[in-house]
């Protein structure tokens, strides 16, 4: 049976908020916001927890807080990553898509908070593996219809954030948003910015939809539009190493997401670490960093460097910066890798010169189905390969990669995408590789030699094929889900007992 929906509030048009709450009535229940958190009541079960806001809190309600967008699946391990980094000070809180960190509860006043958010706005974007973008939220509101959406923009003092020098963009994303014209709603945010920047100086400031220096983010639900600047500019997962890539490269992000949710963060107890199938080595590549102490970020630039707020911490991400450099070390543990075509080994090994890990990695062509074990234990790590690189040396067979292009691409992404967006050939792959006898064979293959070879190894495999371990003759002890931008896939935990496709005792943690 259908469910009604809430009826709508009537809003004030100066605030943004219900007109007719008072203090004998409830807030109005709002959806999340760009996968903002919805305070909820209750205690936590953390030994961490932090004072949550009042229930059922409307966006207008919702203090000037960051967000870190991660990709599905990552939420959890994000939200422990923020508290490994920020420390035990400010508040996290975990929701679907991403996680919110607000300044420490005992800050009290506005200048406190807002240096508070600088300083996590500096060390997240150096230093997270796992978000795709760091955004710092400046206004909320319930919205109606168009208007509102250009009051939103007005509730902002835009002379403190840019000059009319300095250029723009505003993308905008929805969920249930009654609102007719998405890319009007991103006028509206325009023409607010322009105008307030006018009025003020004298001056607009210009539009740039490629390199702009203030890039803007408005989510609008059924009820609340929120709005936020984006400090990180480009994609957290371009790390400024990359330039060889392959036919569909992993994103750095979702390889360094693998390797957390393994429980591996290149200690000498995680034990060494093999991708036999490297491709541009992206998930060898981020393990050399993370054994090594490598901030991810400590090669490119971020958006907030161009932005006023920003101009009094110089000093201090010249400090933070200096100190990530300080704490590199040589690698803690050995990390193995290779594929099957020269030019994928070759790619990788460019790209692990100019990520400053080459020392760290041990390259070799080989055949997956050949390779010898490289030592006693460790880790294997991988994301199954698709046409060509699937294959035996000399041959050049890229079925899945012809099927795909039918309807579209091979089933990854370009590196120069933020997001995962499905796309036309999406499917097409998925199916190809469920589908392939060639891929089947393969993979039996592999866990025959892995059981001969690999005996007391731990192995990580990330797939959308669901019925890989039955292709594999292997169970599984563990089953985490993760999207590869907008395919839902699984990542894979077997224990490799020698000569049997019986595996240890399943994880109590695996999910599915």
């Amino acid at each position: 049976m259908p469910i009604k929906p809430p009826q709508r509030p009537r809003v004030s048009a100066a605030t943004g908020r219900p007109s007719g709450e008072g203090p004998g009535r409830a807030p109005v229940r709002s959806s999340s916001a760009m996968g903002s958190p919805r305070p909820t009541s209750g205690p936590t079960h953390r030994a961490d927890a932090r004072p949550a806001p009042v229930a059922n809190a409307l966006a207008a309600d919702r203090p000037t807080a960051l967000y870190l967008s991660c990709a599905s699946g990552v939420e959890e391990l994000l939200a422990e990553e923020v508290r490994r980094i920020l420390g035990e000070g400010p508040i996290v809180i975990a929701s679907r898509g991403g996680v919110e960190v607000q300044a420490a509860a005992h800050l009290r006043t506005a200048e406190e908070c807002r240096a508070a958010l600088i300083d996590h706005t500096l060390r997240l974007n150096l230093e997270s593996r796992l978000a795709q973008r760091v955004l710092w939220r400046v206004a909320t509101r319930v919205y109606r219809h168009e208007d509102d959406i250009y009051a939103l923009g007005r509730q902002v003092n835009w002379s403190d954030w840019i000059t009319p020098r300095h250029t723009l963009r505003v993308d905008v994303t929805s969920r249930r948003s009654h609102l007719r014209s998405l890319n009007f709603a991103g006028l509206r945010i325009k023409d607010a910015v322009c105008d307030d920047l006018r009025e003020r100086t004298g001056e607009r400031p210009s539009v740039d939809t490629r390199h702009p220096d203030l890039g803007l983010v408005l989510y609008m639900d059924d009820l609340d539009a929120v709005l936020y600047v984006d400090t990180s500019g480009e994609a957290l997962f371009k790390r400024g190493w990359r330039e060889d890539t392959g036919e569909a490269p992993l994103k750095e992000t979702l390889a360094a997401a693998m390797l957390a949710a393994a429980g591996w963060h290149g200690r000498p107890e995680d034990g060494p670490l093999l991708d036999p199938c490297c491709g541009a080595g992206t998930i060898p590549i981020e393990a050399a960093q993370i054994t090594c102490n490598i901030a991810p970020g400590i090669q490119r630039r971020f958006a907030f460097e161009r932005l006023l707020p920003f101009r009094g911490a110089q000093a201090a991400w010249g400090l933070l910066k200096q100190a990530a450099r300080a704490r590199e070390c040589p690698p803690r543990v050995p990390i193995y890798a290779g594929d099957v075509a020269f030019r994928m080994t070759d790619f990788a090994t460019r790209n692990a010169e100019r990520a400053g890990v080459r020392h760290a990695i041990d390259f070799k062509t080989a055949d997956a189905l050949q390779r010898p074990v490289p030592c006693e234990r460790g880790v294997l790590m991988f994301n199954p390969p698709y046409g060509e690189r699937i294959d035996t040396k000399g041959s050049a067979r890229n079925a899945y990669g012809q099927r795909a292009e039918q309807g579209g691409d091979a089933g990854g992404w370009h590196d120069d995408e933020d997001e995962g967006i499905a796309r036309p050939g999406v499917r097409v792959a998925r199916e190809a590789f469920q589908e392939d006898e060639a891929a089947a064979t393969f993979f039996q293959r592999l866990s025959s030699h892995w059981k001969k070879q690999y005996t007391g190894w731990t192995a990580w495999i990330l797939s959308p094929d669901m019925k890989l371990p039955s292709a594999m003759r292997l169970k599984e002890s563990r089953r985490v889900v993760m999207f590869n931008g907008p395919i839902e896939c699984r990542l894979f935990r077997f224990d490799l007992v020698a000569g049997s496709n019986k595996a240890r005792a399943a994880d109590p943690a695996s999910t599915d």
